[in-house]
């Protein structure tokens, strides 16, 4: 198999597959096609691919229902495609996990690039050597992508994980939305930054800090922080 590594395309038309596979192919990548949603899930559990460009709309089960499904037990990166370009579609998508977004029509070296990108990104945290996080009753293991609270495993995306991490990893430091944005998403994503806040608020919910010693604190027009209490 390719070292660059193994790519899934799930979208239902065939000339979008013709397009992307001639450009991955060119820089070394191998592929599997999907042409549905229970595809798409089927030959992800298969195949096991290194990436997954996934189509928001696609027959059977659609990309939004087919990436909540996958995140339930996979960290795989998913890059999310769509012809709609619509902001709600993209917090949507990103808030479920997915690693990017990229709004049809596109070109086919941005697809490639975007894919590049992510996985490079992917390799970087796997290799690195991060110390577990551990505040008052609050563990966050960024190698193997899990949050515990009490003990208990969390069910978090991994972007819910990578901004927990982020900012517990600098207690007491400001981080405004496109430093968030930045560091989590890196500099090839254009989105708009209220989809910060919506993950903020996803995480509050799940990292419910009551009688904690820590909380995620809210700095009114600038951005987030993690902050310790001594008391």
């Amino acid at each position: 198999m390719s070292t660059a590594g193994h790519i899934l395309i799930c979208d239902d038309q065939f000339i979008i597959h013709e397009t992307i596979i001639a450009y991955l192919k060119a820089d070394g990548f191998t592929h599997d096609s999907a042409y549905d949603g229970e595809e798409a899930l089927k030959k992800a559990y298969e195949t096991k691919p290194d990436l997954i460009i996934l189509d928001l709309m696609m027959p059977k089960m659609n990309g939004i229902e087919v990436c909540r499904t996958l995140r339930k037990t996979t960290d795989v990166p998913i890059i999310m495609l769509t012809a709609k370009g619509e902001e709600i579609d993209k917090i949507l998508g990103l808030e479920l996990g997915a690693d990017d977004y990229i709004v049809k029509p596109f070109s086919p070296r941005e697809v490639v690039a975007r894919v590049k990108t992510v996985l490079r990104r992917k390799t970087s945290q796997s290799k690195e050597n991060d110390p577990i996080l551990r505040y008052d009753g609050l563990e966050v293991n960024i190698s193997s992508y899990e949050v515990r609270l009490d003990g208990k495993l969390v069910h978090c995306t991994p972007k819910e994980v990578e901004i927990v991490y982020l900012l517990a990893s600098h207690p007491g430091q400001v981080f405004d939305r496109e430093q968030i944005l930045l560091n989590v998403w890196g500099s090839d994503y254009f989105g708009d930054t209220r989809s910060v806040d919506t993950q903020i608020k996803r995480i509050r919910q799940k990292l419910s800090s009551e009688n904690m010693r820590w909380s995620i604190k809210s700095i009114y027009g600038v951005g987030y922080k993690f902050e310790v209490s001594n008391e």
